[in-house]
């Protein structure tokens, strides 16, 4: 039996770092306060956006609590797991579990050696199994994405609910939602193609861009749901700027810059990410400014 499908947008939050490279746990409960303040419909933490990859199962299960603590069931809570072994993913699955997040995103494995269609199947099935939380497929790696074949048959997987595809595969995205829209969920992912993506019927997003752009990421998928083409793409023109002032490489400390200058400051990225340069706080400024989300800037 199916869980409750996962649609509209869905922020990935940050993971504010101090100096010392532990969590800044005050930091991180305010961002979770700022991102309810508008009309998302999800928190996605410990993903690519949250550095999960540098989090180890307690710091994971830690950041999720407190997302959990804030949010207090106003919207579902996607926990991100990036790991690399079926022992790996149930234990963070576990202890994410255990702090309360109703989702779970898992990367397939991703590390040097591939798995066969029906190893990563077992993979998806055993977490299932093991963990008993609903899974979003985080399609994300572009040497190790799952083929159509394989997330056709994951989406017979009772825990399978979605598949967020990532890795600027338009042409798996569209199979995706030939094939399997309707049986699970089809959520966009690169930040850059939102808008066709919603016009050829993604759910919604998972993404980073609405890290930085939460109320013009739900009005361009407003417009576009609403048929008001031209009007989304102008938006998205704009978006793209953003985008392309955060993306990679240190895109940890891009997004975090971006969330400073509007007054949203989440710390530093996780060594060894540095902050950003002057040259790309100005550009990231720019484009900011462009959608008129500029705040007071504060000396670095």
């Amino acid at each position: 039996m199916k869980h409750e499908k996962v649609q509209g947008i869905i922020s990935t939050i940050v993971t504010p770092f101090n100096d010392d490279d532990t969590i800044n746990e005050s930091m991180l409960r305010k961002e979770v306060q700022y991102l309810l303040t508008t009309d998302i419909d999800g928190i996605c933490a410990c993903g690519s956006t949250g550095e999960g990859h540098t989090l180890s199962a307690e710091e994971s299960a830690k950041v999720c609590k407190i997302v959990v603590e804030e949010v207090q069931g106003k919207i579902p809570v996607v926990g991100g797991i990036i790991q690399n072994s079926t022992y790996q993913v149930i234990e963070y699955g576990k202890a994410l579990k255990n702090v309360g997040v109703d989702i779970l995103q898992v990367t397939p494995v991703h590390y040097l050696f591939s798995t066969s269609k029906e190893d990563t199947i077992k993979y998806f099935k055993d977490i299932g199994e093991a963990v008993d939380l609903p899974i979003i497929i985080y399609n994300v790696v572009p040497w190790a994405l799952a083929s159509i074949d394989t997330i056709k048959e994951l989406a017979d997987l009772p825990y399978i609910i979605a598949v967020k595809q990532s890795a600027g595969d338009m042409d798996l995205l569209a199979n995706e939602l030939a094939e399997v829209k309707g049986k699970i969920s089809v959520l966009a992912a690169v930040d850059n193609l939102h808008f066709p993506a919603f016009a050829m019927g993604a759910d919604g997003a998972l993404a980073a861009l609405p890290t930085v752009t939460p109320n013009l990421t739900i009005e361009l998928w407003n417009k576009v749901r609403n048929f008001k083409f031209e009007e989304a793409r102008k938006l998205h023109e704009d978006l793209l700027k953003v985008w392309n002032s955060v993306k990679e490489p240190n895109m940890p400390a891009k997004i975090k810059e971006a969330l400073r200058l509007q007054g949203r400051d989440c710390g530093k990225p996780r060594s060894p990410h540095q902050p950003v340069s002057n040259e790309e706080s100005k550009k990231i400024s720019e484009a900011l400014e462009n959608v008129g989300l500029l705040g007071v800037k504060q000396n670095k």
